[in-house]
């Protein structure tokens, strides 16, 4: 008999999830920057990226936050092997969906590549996130 805090998950699930980590410590840094208006954060964009930014309504800079914020706790959720995370990345991706959907909708995206990245990530976390507490490896 075993209940699922005993099922060893595999290498990948370890390697995933030390990925998001990073992937969400990244935007932890990057929300960050623009929240302190950090000198590095004003060099990588130019005047008129800057000013779209600073202009941006409250609740799309709060999304941002949560987005970030949930997803960096919802990794360490994982790394801990806790159900928990689950929620948390759903909430991230909530997050993605509503920032990232401000910015394509009003045509603000700087590199569509990365904006798209962003959501196939926070889609392909909350995927993994459910499959591995599907597999057991969460408790």
């Amino acid at each position: 008999m075993s209940n699922s805090s005993t099922i060893k998950p595999p290498i990948w699930f370890w390697i995933v999830s030390i990925i998001a980590l990073i992937w969400n410590g990244m935007g932890v840094n990057a929300y960050l920057q623009q929240a302190y208006d950090t000198e590095s954060y004003r060099a990588m964009y130019s005047e008129e990226q800057l000013e779209i930014a600073a202009n941006m309504p409250a609740w799309v800079t709060a999304a941002f936050a949560i987005a970030v914020f949930a997803g960096t706790v919802a990794s360490l959720g994982l790394l801990l092997r806790k159900s928990w995370s689950v929620k948390l990345w759903m909430l991230s991706l909530i997050a993605v969906i509503v920032q990232m959907g401000y910015i394509l909708i009003n045509g603000y995206a700087s590199s569509m590549g990365m904006t798209i990245m962003i959501i196939v990530f926070a889609f392909f976390f909350v995927w993994f996130a459910r499959k591995s507490e599907a597999n057991g490896w969460l408790s």
